[in-house]
């Protein structure tokens, strides 16, 4: 397996994982303070990473260097995740999960300020598909809405949140040393734990641990095991193999497997005219990973 492959596999388990954060933050999302919730996953996952760097040996001398480093990307990836659930308070999964996927084009915009990455026409014209495809499941299919741009709370807090992600992706490829996968991501996971736990130290004494809905805990767990420190180390490692637009490029696989875990939780499925949107995107991810 060439390097470029690896990094599109891991980019396609990475959209996989992520989409269950989506459908479970939903039912969670409520019932805990954004910021408290992630702390606690950051903290897990931080754990589960320095458990696997003592029992292999990872850790570079280069990775203790430039310790600036880790809370600078962590402040973008935290940013990222407590706007992620503060938004899916009101936002819906598949709508909030439409909008991540206007996250390309933005990365492909900090890919060539920050590390000199051009589109080809092929490239941006995949991000506009992408993009209108994202509208129009954001929208509900409903260009009267679009046109007044009726965008719930919810969405506009995630899509800063998702601004702040398009950043973290260059950053990662312009910022690392060398040093692997593992080692940075638990250098990241860690300085993000101790950031939240700094702001977030009010909610985290307000929160009523013992009573917390199973639901929460499952999440907490889910996101810090599979969504943490899996998509994070999976992220690093095709950052280093891939462009920054071919990497985000896999959000678009996101929407679709949201809608596959939300009927497997219970939920309904999407009108067919707000699948077409999906499918606009889908057209996107092929353009985007096709050859130059």
């Amino acid at each position: 397996m060439t390097p470029a492959q690896a990094g599109h596999l891991a980019m396609l388990c990475f959209a996989t994982l992520v989409a269950g954060s989506f459908a479970l933050g939903s039912l969670a999302a409520n019932d805990i303070a954004p910021i408290a919730l992630n702390a606690v996953r950051f903290w897990i996952a931080a754990l589960i990473l320095g458990v696997a760097l003592l029992a292999t040996g990872a850790v570079t001398r280069g990775a203790m260097a430039a310790l600036w480093r880790y809370p600078l990307l962590a402040a973008f990836l935290t940013s990222y995740f407590v706007a992620m659930f503060e938004g899916l308070k009101t936002a819906a999964p598949v709508s909030a999960a439409a909008v991540f996927t206007l996250t390309p084009l933005m990365a492909g915009l900090f890919g060539w300020l920050l590390l000199g990455q051009r589109f080809t026409p092929r490239i941006l014209l995949a991000l506009l598909i992408g993009g209108s495809g994202a509208l129009w499941v954001i929208f509900r299919a409903d260009l009267s809405a679009l046109l007044r741009f009726e965008i719930g709370r919810g969405e506009v807090i995630y899509l800063g949140g998702c601004l702040a992600h398009a950043v973290y992706t260059p950053l990662v490829r312009r910022l690392n040393r060398g040093e692997p996968a593992l080692v940075f991501s638990f250098g990241v996971l860690l300085a993000g734990a101790l950031l939240l736990t700094a702001f977030g130290w009010s909610d985290l004494r307000a929160t009523d641990w013992t009573a917390l809905p199973g639901m929460v805990w499952i999440t907490i767990l889910y996101t810090a095991i599979f969504a943490s420190a899996a998509t994070f180390t999976l992220l690093q490692f095709a950052t280093m193999r891939l462009p920054s637009s071919k990497v985000m490029a896999y959000t678009y696989l996101v929407p679709s497997w949201v809608i596959i875990w939300g009927v497997a939780l219970g939920a309904m499925m999407p009108p067919g005219i707000v699948m077409a949107g999906l499918g606009i995107t889908i057209v996107a991810l092929v353009l985007l990973l096709r050859e130059d």
